[in-house]
């Protein structure tokens, strides 16, 4: 009888450790889905043109030059308002900037450098951000403000970003050739094409290039005109005969003789043979 207790003790032991519920599987944690980041894309920049190349090799020297020719490489002359002219003339390349309600034949150019300043990181004056037209109404206005502390924080300015005004003007050669060769007929566009690659192909030829497109203009603007003839790079290079060996001394003579034709053209109430002397000596640095 003890034995039988004993065997079924025994059996209703292990049924009731079999039925139970196993003991729990030890599972791994979940490791976090780990996102690869995307590959970047490097935005691959067009190779410049070898004339833009060499102009920002030469930046520097090309600078003083321009610099020299509008202000004599003083600090004082980087901004000034000229007899006659209804606007002022600022930074290296003197950049027309109109007051409100002015317009004229001249292509205004401060607005565009202040953008491109801005998009160089450069540090702007408040007063500057906040004033789209040059706020002197006047030469009068202009000259009683000469030293006052937003004009002497304006010469500042200009005097510390040379290397960017350069750029500026780097940028509008570039986009000078399309400009021009948008505004002829095909059968005149190769002949413009091949004077301008034999100026920019000459010594001292990208420093003409560009000093003249910022001189003059592209020659473009339907504004730029007397008596319907225009005054730019665009009818400089058009006049050249494109046969001479001494290429520049070709481009200087074009040059001149544009400029004399404009004199003759303009109002007589300008009196613009009194800026000829100036700018015949400025063309001269063309040739050497």
């Amino acid at each position: 009888m003890n034995i039988i207790l004993k065997t079924t003790s025994t059996l209703l032991i292990a049924v009731a450790f079999s039925c139970s519920s196993p003991p729990p599987q030890k599972t791994e944690p979940l490791q976090p889905v780990v996102q690869k980041p995307e590959p970047k894309v490097q935005k691959v920049e067009p190779i410049k043109p070898q004339y833009i190349q060499l102009a920002q090799r030469e930046a520097g020297v090309i600078g003083q030059k321009i610099w020299m020719n509008e202000g004599s490489a003083k600090e004082k002359n980087l901004t000034v308002w000229n007899d006659g002219e209804n606007f002022a003339s600022l930074g290296i390349a003197h950049f027309i900037w109109y007051p409100p309600a002015q317009e004229g034949p001249y292509q205004e150019t401060f607005p565009d450098l202040i953008v491109f300043l801005q998009q160089q990181g450069i540090q702007l004056p408040l007063w500057l951000l906040n004033t789209p037209d040059a706020p002197w109404n006047s030469s009068t206005a202009f000259k009683r403000e000469e030293q006052s502390a937003e004009m002497k924080e304006l010469r500042t300015l200009l005097a510390n970003t040379i290397p960017q005004q350069v750029q500026f003007i780097i940028k509008r050669l570039e986009n000078a050739l399309p400009k021009m060769q948008a505004t002829l007929p095909p059968e005149r566009r190769n002949a413009l094409v091949e004077q301008f690659y034999r100026v920019a192909q000459a010594p001292n030829g990208i420093y003409a290039l560009i000093d003249y497109v910022n001189f003059k203009g592209e020659g473009t603007k339907p504004e730029e005109r007397y008596r319907g003839e225009g005054w730019g790079l665009l009818q400089v290079l058009e006049n050249m005969s494109g046969n001479s060996p001494t290429v520049m001394l070709e481009f200087a003579q074009s040059a001149e003789s544009v400029l004399r034709r404009r004199i003759r053209n303009a109002p007589p109430v300008r009196n613009e043979s009194r800026w000829l002397p100036g700018w015949i000596n400025r063309i001269k640095t063309y040739t050497y």
